[in-house]
């Protein structure tokens, strides 16, 4: 049977596989995965952040597109200020900068979905 996890004769091209985030073999953090390394088309990060926490503003040359499954966090992206919650997707378009933040009292869990095979960030703060 296939069960479709990588290291089990799943690896390339037009095959489905899963990816354990608990042990992705492939990155340097194990809530990240980086797309050219499972011949993916897509980066995703999964977030489970205190509250308070988040990156600091950076930019990508590509979409980035942020599933909000539980909390509340406030988005900067560009001049605006968006604040989302879960069952809320955000997405900020390539070339604009933008940061987020946990502003509520819980964990914020959330899977940011990058439009590229690998992260390419510029951070500007």
């Amino acid at each position: 049977m296939n069960t479709g996890v990588e290291g089990e004769g799943n690896r390339g091209p037009g095959r489905a596989r899963i990816i354990d985030l608990a042990d992705p073999g492939y990155g340097e953090d194990a809530n990240e995965v980086q797309g050219h390394n499972h011949n993916a088309a897509v980066s995703v990060i999964v977030v489970d952040a205190p509250p308070g926490s988040g990156p600091k503003l950076h930019m990508h040359p590509y979409e980035e597109v942020f599933v909000i499954q539980e909390g509340s966090v406030t988005f900067t992206a560009g001049d605006e200020t968006i604040e989302a919650t879960g069952g809320q997707v955000v997405v900020v378009p390539a070339g604009v900068a933008h940061k987020f933040a946990n502003t509520g009292t819980g964990r914020l869990r959330q899977v940011d979905i990058h439009a590229s095979e690998r992260f390419v960030t510029e951070w500007l703060e």
